[in-house]
């Protein structure tokens, strides 16, 4: 068995694209040699800013040889039929087999093929995959068709140690790389991955990706212990700085004292976006006055040079930011929202200053329903949510919106909960976010996202498969979470009608069918979000198909203490003679033409299980009723659970089918009425199992 070693060797890859690279290397070559009969042992792909790298273990030398059989015609079948055999098999009369199939004699053509050296085949393969790669972005470099990431400069394409001879554009594959592109820059003869692999090390080539993470995040830690500090911890720019660098050196830098008034926010977000710094906090968790900048060099000053170096940009950056920070504190955040006039929020719901007089009424509205909001503070914060979209430093930083909201109205004077509200509108952003809290704060962060679903739904900009443009889904998911992570009792189909009536022209769809839309596709986004949290999928369908249910601490409620039921014995095996009653009557519907509603003739129960069953029946709807209206669901199963003896009991002894018609329609309507009963609760017939 033997190894494979493959190498691309370019000007730097993106960051954001080398994991996705690494596996569509593996991607494309393992699959090109399982396509060929080839199988192996393990193959494993690296990826550095410079590399492209894959190593498969435990190839064959050549592929397997393999025999083909084929059946022609039919003995004595006409010339003409054995004469396209022949050709399609390239074989002669004399190499064919006749055999008796039990059907009559056939010709029979058995086709051997030696398998070819797996060399061949990795060429092949190999320049079949890169020709075909899937980047984001590539280009053309000279005057070479094929195209790249960044321009190709050296292939190494080793095979049980010898040279594969991959061509791609003007680039001939050998056995030759080179080191890190300052520390080492010589060639490195290499002979087979381990070889290959510990001779980039010993060249400054830190090869493995998570190796290089490891390195950057243990050098940080320590680094920053050094200066007094704590790391803050930035999975995103960790794994970004991974991708830069190829021997990482971490070193740690001073932010000037002078820039230390501007928001700590603001500092971390240039320091981050624009130098790929890593921020320091002191023990109380503010911004502390020093940096970490991980380098790809060894320096002889010990990193003097590259600190001063980083230092002097980062006062250019900070100085604009600041600059940013004391222009934009020149003017009430008030003043800025006619500027909102002159921004589209999209062309069929008018400008972002139209979204914003929405939101401030719906806020307002839904004071009402969310404990201890003030509906002037929730509407003045709404007013406001949307005014540092017009200022200088979201303008640079759009990331830091409604950040910087809350800065400038605590500078101008605003009510905290207004400020906090404004910070918090987008929250939360995904299914790891902080849910807000403040009554202020969840009032307009409701409105803000019921207000862009309405709006999006109503001119029917829904998402379609993967598709969701306008992140529909996650402002979904964002009023799921608002709503039950703070037990708000809010009607969702009266606040979807609500904010309908607020566009100033019909935005094309009535609010009755928006309303419902939207409904259901909160439907399947709360089965998505229960489902990570445990809860089957089928008992959130059996409530919502009852219908009119859009108060979701209400609905979950109701599916907890369904969910509970189900897992007792009583629940368990009512279900199931609920299914056996409901396919009962639908059977004999169809048969009959006719709907069985459940009015039963107490004359006719002859039978003492018909009348049990009756009687249970007619104490079991009320009470479950009552329960439910009083929103007691768990006493509402309690009071199903008191069916199952009497069903059992009729199934055992009563004839549905009896021969008196009107026996038998009085016995369909009492099943019937299992169904209705039950009904009221969920819809059994959704749930699965």
């Amino acid at each position: 068995m033997a190894e494979l070693l493959l190498e691309i060797l370019s000007e730097e890859i993106p960051a954001r694209m080398q994991a996705r690279a690494a596996e569509d290397l593996h991607r494309l070559v393992t699959e090109g040699l399982t396509a060929n009969g080839l199988t192996f042992d393990a193959a494993r792909a690296y990826v550095s800013p410079r590399r492209l790298s894959l190593v498969v273990e435990g190839l064959p030398i050549a592929q397997p040889d393999v025999a083909e059989e084929r059946r022609g015609p039919r003995v004595g079948a006409p010339a003409q039929a054995m004469d396209g055999f022949l050709n399609s098999t390239g074989l002669t009369p004399d190499r064919l087999e006749k055999r008796d199939t039990g059907k009559g004699e056939f010709w029979f053509a058995v086709i051997s093929r030696k398998g070819r050296p797996a060399a061949d085949v990795l060429k092949e393969v190999i320049e079949a995959a890169m020709a075909g790669f899937p980047w984001p972005k590539s280009m053309r470099w000279g005057a070479n068709a094929v195209r790249w990431v960044r321009p190709v400069q050296g292939i190494v394409c080793l095979f049980d140690g010898r040279v594969v001879p991959v061509v791609f554009g003007p680039i001939a594959a050998g056995d030759t790389t080179t080191g890190h592109r300052f520390l080492a820059p010589y060639p490195l003869q290499v002979h087979g991955f381990t070889d290959y692999f510990a001779k980039l090390n010993d060249s400054r080539v830190m090869l493995d990706p998570t190796e290089r993470r490891h390195s950057i995040l243990r050098q940080a830690e320590a680094a920053a212990a050094a200066e007094g500090y704590t790391l803050r911890q930035d999975e995103g720019l960790l794994a970004e700085v991974t991708g830069l660098v190829e021997w990482p050196v971490v070193l740690a830098g001073s932010i000037d004292e002078a820039f230390m008034a501007v928001p700590q926010e603001v500092l971390i977000t240039s320091m981050r976006a624009h130098q790929k710094y890593f921020s320091l906090l002191k023990a109380d968790g503010s911004l502390a006055p020093r940096f970490l900048v991980v380098s790809n060099m060894e320096a002889e000053d010990g990193g003097k040079a590259i600190v001063a170096g980083n230092e002097r940009v980062l006062r250019a950056r900070l100085s604009d930011a600041k600059f940013f920070w004391d222009t934009d504190r020149k003017h009430t955040l008030a003043s800025r929202l006619p500027k909102l006039a002159e921004r589209l929020y999209y062309a069929k719901l008018g400008s972002v200053l139209d979204k914003a007089g929405r939101v401030m009424a719906l806020a307002r509205h839904l004071a009402a329903v969310v404990p201890g909001a003030d509906p002037a503070k929730a509407e003045r914060a709404a007013e406001l949510a949307k005014a540092d979209l017009s200022s200088e430093m979201v303008g640079e930083f759009p990331e830091l919106q409604g950040v910087m909201g809350r800065y400038y109205a605590l500078g101008d004077g605003e009510a905290p909960e207004v400020a906090d509200a404004i910070a918090e509108h987008y929250s939360p952003l995904g299914p790891s976010d902080r849910v807000p809290s403040a009554p202020v704060s969840v009032c307009v962060a409701l409105a803000d996202k019921i207000d862009s679903l309405v709006g999006f739904f109503a001119i029917d900009e829904k998402p379609t498969g993967s598709k969701d443009p306008f992140a529909l889904r996650r402002a979904a998911l964002g009023v799921i979470r608002l709503v039950v992570e703070n037990t708000l009792r809010l009607p969702l189909a009266e606040a979807f009608r609500f904010v309908h009536g607020l566009f100033a022209q019909p935005p094309g769809r009535s609010a009755e069918d928006t309303s419902r839309d939207l409904l259901d596709f909160f439907a399947d986004r709360l089965k998505v979000h229960l489902k990570e949290q445990g809860v089957r999928h089928d008992l959130i369908g059996a409530v919502f198909a009852l219908g009119g249910e859009d108060d979701l601490v209400r609905l979950l409620a109701r599916v907890a203490a369904l969910a509970d039921f189900l897992g007792s014995d009583d629940g368990g095996n009512l279900l199931v003679a609920y299914r056996r009653a409901a396919n009962i009557v639908r059977i004999e519907e169809k048969k009959d033409g006719i709907a069985y509603a459940g009015l039963v003739d107490t004359a006719l129960l002859r039978q003492p299980e018909e009348r049990e069953l009756a009687a249970a029946l007619a104490s079991v709807r009320p009470a479950a009723a009552e329960a439910l209206r009083a929103e007691r669901f768990a006493e509402a199963m309690a009071a199903l659970a008191h069916l199952r003896r009497p069903v059992d009991a009729f199934f055992d002894a009563v004839t549905v089918n009896a021969e008196e018609p009107a026996l038998r329609a009085n016995r369909l309507n009492l099943l019937a009425e299992i169904g209705i009963a039950m009904g009221a609760v969920a819809d059994f017939a959704k749930i699965e199992g």
